[in-house]
């Protein structure tokens, strides 16, 4: 019984995540952004060109005319818009600036343990825990929910807990991260993780696939 009161918990919570989503985007590399700058088309996007979008770039910034860069990383669209009203201020009077993400870009990240469907998981849309769970088909009967761990960069020293159960049950967000570009997730049966047992092979494995296939391409070039 308990299993299926935690599969409906976790059901709710994403739909709820995905009903958020619009008002709540946090902006991630490979966004292509529609920006229009009222009285200001040298510099606005063109409606009818996709191709004069501005694109995130895999820094998480934008290049804008008069002003520079601009760092996207953990911000809405909202609070982009806003920063970039604020320093086109500077050149422009009252700037009325419209964002629009025309394109969304994608979030590769690793979730690993006990789910459903463990691997290499590409998120799009929504870039939280829940929508990497949501992506990996959700936790085992297995699972130990109150601690999630992740990994940034492939680093033991980076790992964190998650406290899956404090969100689903008490409504805190701050345990619903922001995952970044190559995160990787890991769901234990016991609460405990041996980052050298666990994760290290993995990597190890994904790094072997990549330098194989890069050396493959290289040996096709050479041929031709």
């Amino acid at each position: 019984m308990k299993k299926y009161l935690l599969a409906a918990v976790l059901g709710l919570a994403l739909t709820f995540c995905g009903a958020a989503a619009a008002e709540e985007y946090i902006m991630t590399p490979g966004d292509h952004l529609q920006i229009y700058i009222l009285n200001h088309p040298d510099i606005s996007s063109t409606r009818a060109n996709s191709d004069s979008s501005y694109l995130v770039r895999p820094d998480g910034k934008v290049e804008f005319p008069l002003i520079g860069t601009i760092d996207t990383t953990d911000k809405t669209v909202e609070q982009f818009t806003r920063e970039l009203t604020e320093r086109l201020s500077e050149y422009i009077v009252k700037p009325d600036v419209t964002v629009n993400v025309s394109r969304l870009g994608t979030t590769r990240v690793f979730v690993l343990g006990e789910v459903r469907n463990p691997g290499l998981h590409e998120l799009t849309k929504g870039h939280r825990v829940l929508d990497a769970l949501g992506a990996a088909g959700s936790f085992t009967e297995k699972a130990a929910k109150k601690n999630i761990f992740l990994i940034r960069d492939g680093k033991e020293e980076t790992m964190q807990k998650i406290k899956l159960n404090d969100f689903l049950y008490k409504g805190d967000t701050k345990q619903n991260i922001v995952l970044r570009e190559g995160d990787c997730l890991y769901l234990t049966g016991n609460h405990k993780l041996n980052f050298l047992k666990d994760i290290m092979p993995f990597i190890v494995g994904v790094s072997s696939a990549y330098d194989n296939w890069r050396e493959a391409k290289h040996y096709k070039h050479i041929d031709r």
